[in-house]
């Protein structure tokens, strides 16, 4: 798993009003969980974008009060309207803990189903797992090269090791659906095959 470093700083009064004027200045309140006593803080918008404004998954190394913190994200919050990051939680964890995030999926090769004209369809772009940090790679890679026209492939049918798929084992991953294409080259060979059966 990449590994990113952002600068924190404490928050040391909380309530409503002291959340609203900091939110005001750009920054984002936050909560560490996990360790020996959970963390208040906060965080410039723009530094946070880094880790929330993209496909990756990161261990994140919270730089606060000159002492590093190894987290994940847990949990983000957004405003209404605005959209703009109101609060994140973080856990804070180790090579010897076990925690559950998502990892985003990578389909390698490309499938039969495809290359007969289908069009591949990725249903589930992150799988939940559980495991150790230590095992947690970057991307969940699935190999599709054998996947033919009409099929798919389930949560339950992959395994990755030193990991567990939290997701319910009927879950679509991806399947590679039938197009005009793929109807067209089905009808021809059918009819190709029809007339060589006649003569």
């Amino acid at each position: 798993m990449k590994t990113i470093e952002i600068n924190a700083l404490p928050r040391i009064i909380t309530g409503k009003k002291a959340t609203k004027k900091l939110r005001k200045d750009g920054m984002v309140p936050c909560n560490l969980y996990g360790g020996e006593k959970n963390v208040n803080f906060y965080v410039s918008e723009k530094e946070l974008k880094k880790i929330v404004y993209t496909p990756d998954v990161y261990l994140i190394s919270i730089n606060l009060e000159n002492k590093k913190h190894s987290a994940i994200l847990q949990e983000l919050q957004f405003h209404v309207v605005s959209d703009a990051l109101t609060h994140l939680d973080f856990i804070e964890v180790n090579d010897n803990k076990i925690v559950k995030t998502e990892i985003p999926v990578n389909l390698v090769g490309t499938s039969q189903g495809v290359l007969d004209g289908g069009r591949m369809d990725l249903v589930v772009r992150r799988l939940k797992v559980k495991g150790l940090v230590k095992d947690m790679p970057e991307t969940l890679d699935i190999n599709i090269e054998n996947l033919t026209i009409g099929k798919g492939i389930k949560a339950g049918e992959l395994n990755f090791e030193g990991l567990k798929i939290l997701n319910p084992a009927s879950t679509i991953i991806c399947s590679v659906k039938v197009t005009r294409v793929s109807k067209s080259a089905a009808t021809a060979e059918a009819a190709t095959a029809t007339t060589k059966s006649k003569k």
